[in-house]
């Protein structure tokens, strides 16, 4: 499982070094695709493929379904990570999650969440709750 956050950055030849404390788990290949929020996620290629199992059960007839894994599916990219621990974030990847220079990574449970520093300071950025908000959805799933 993957946890923690860590600072860093990418460089000019779009290679950005995972965090050695997450490498471990991650192994010598991952995948990297959009995330659902302006960042990208890497996967192990373990849990990439049980989220591809996942992928495989919905329903293609449905319209939203198709565009998901459009969105999941056709952006993602296999990488190997190099003797120093780096792996290359493809341009069109790179520009989805307005990725420059500075660099949040995070360990989200099954998956690394890779955000641009600028985004994830954003006031507007959702993916970040108030405590007293994040105790009313947990609500929700009676946690």
């Amino acid at each position: 499982m993957f946890m923690g956050t860590t600072y860093n950055s990418i460089d000019e030849k779009n290679r950005m070094i995972v965090p050695s404390r997450l490498r471990t788990e991650l192994g010598n290949r991952c995948v990297v695709t959009r995330g659902l929020d302006t960042c990208l996620n890497i996967y192990t290629m373990t849990d990439w493929e049980k989220q591809m199992e996942k992928v495989a059960q919905l329903p293609e007839s449905d319209p939203k379904v198709r565009a998901f894994i459009r969105h999941f599916c056709g952006n993602a990219v296999e990488c190997e990570l190099d003797k120093q621990g780096r792996i290359v974030i493809p341009q069109e990847l790179k520009d989805y999650a307005q990725i420059s220079r500075e660099l949040v990574t995070l360990g989200a449970m099954s998956k690394i969440e890779v955000w641009s520093r600028s985004v994830w300071d954003a006031p507007e950025n959702g993916s970040k709750m108030d405590t007293a908000a994040f105790a009313d959805a947990l609500k929700e799933y009676h946690f």
